[in-house]
């Protein structure tokens, strides 16, 4: 199943269905949000599927045309957002060219806790503070889990993914040293993230689906010139494996986002990347010096992963970056 959300002027917007190469939509009719159905989804799982069917099969004459641009966020707000740091090739270059603590060799998964009160829709130009912040993106993939017990492990983990998303996790680098330094984590340099329009199961990727890993390319681009298309199935530890960790000591409710972190492959220097940081850290490597700067105000970012034979799957990212001084 496909899913997006709608503004109706609540904070959780109204929950629909979109068909398979996202033409079409319509209002769900067992649940009237995202996070209403990920509470209920044993009960109202099976009459959405079978919603679903008749959309695509185009007997709901209530459907219409499907406008990505219009949507909200699939989830618009969750009650938690915790993000990994599963692709080894982006923390080894980070750690090796800016003399960053080794922490990828500690033998556990990296997590943060970022904000989850609102996640920005896949359109709305993304405000920011200051240029001075070194601005940001950051492509990524999720998913939203159902309930999760205390201690679950890597097997229930598995079970609890209801949907995966594609992310743009802003960050201000400049920050982000001076907050990891004083021991007490991130939060300054972590706004709001965004999401790409449509949130999928699993089912929706087939065989790009596995090993708890999106095995798709992401792809962006910055001002419309290619950026990167690094490979989603290089991650270190699944999506399974990052819920079974962030389960360790606490609960997991239905609804709780669990990212990727910044995708990268090994041959980055061949598919490019999902950041900036990454790229200038190549730069230094390879030139001796970081060449492309960080984001500046009407800067344009894309991403997006679509379907091995090129069709639609998440739809698209397109934002502005706007500063407010």
């Amino acid at each position: 199943m496909r899913f997006a959300t709608f503004a109706n002027g609540h904070p959780d917007g109204r929950l629909h269905l979109v068909c398979r190469h996202n033409a079409l939509t319509v209002a769900t009719e067992a649940a009237s949000t995202l996070q209403e159905a990920l509470e209920r989804w044993e009960e109202v799982a099976p009459r959405l599927e079978a919603q679903y069917h008749r959309l695509n099969e185009g007997c709901l004459k209530d459907a219409r045309p499907f406008e990505p641009t219009e949507a909200m966020a699939p989830l618009p707000r969750a009650w938690q957002w915790l993000d990994g740091s599963a692709f080894d090739s982006h923390g080894e270059l980070m750690e090796q060219v800016f003399k960053l603590e080794a922490r990828h060799a500690l033998g556990r998964p990296l997590m943060y806790q970022g904000i989850s009160d609102r996640f920005q829709s896949p359109a709305e130009p993304s405000v920011f503070p200051s240029v001075q912040d070194n601005i940001d993106f950051e492509g990524e993939f999720a998913v939203i889990t159902g309930a999760v017990g205390m201690s679950a492990d890597a097997e229930a983990g598995m079970e609890a993914i209801r949907l995966i998303v594609q992310v743009n996790d802003w960050s201000l680098r400049y920050l982000g040293p001076i907050e990891m330094k004083s021991g007490f984590g991130m939060l300054q340099c972590k706004p709001r993230c965004s999401m790409a329009p449509v949130a999928v199961t699993p089912d929706e990727l087939g065989a790009s689906w596995r090993e708890g890993r999106v095995a798709l390319d992401l792809r962006l681009s910055l001002n419309d010139d290619p950026f990167g298309h690094p490979n989603g199935a290089a991650m270190a530890v699944g999506f399974h494996e990052l819920i079974a960790h962030a389960a360790y000591s606490r609960d997991l409710p239905a609804g709780t986002v669990i990212g990727s972190g910044t995708v990268s492959n090994t041959g980055f220097r061949q598919v490019g990347s999902a950041c900036i940081a990454e790229r200038r850290a190549v730069e230094i490597l390879d030139l001796g010096e970081a060449r492309t700067p960080f984001l500046q105000p009407g800067d344009q970012v894309c991403m997006e992963a679509r379907q091995a034979d090129d069709t639609p799957l998440f739809g698209a990212i397109r934002q502005q970056v706007v500063v407010r001084q």
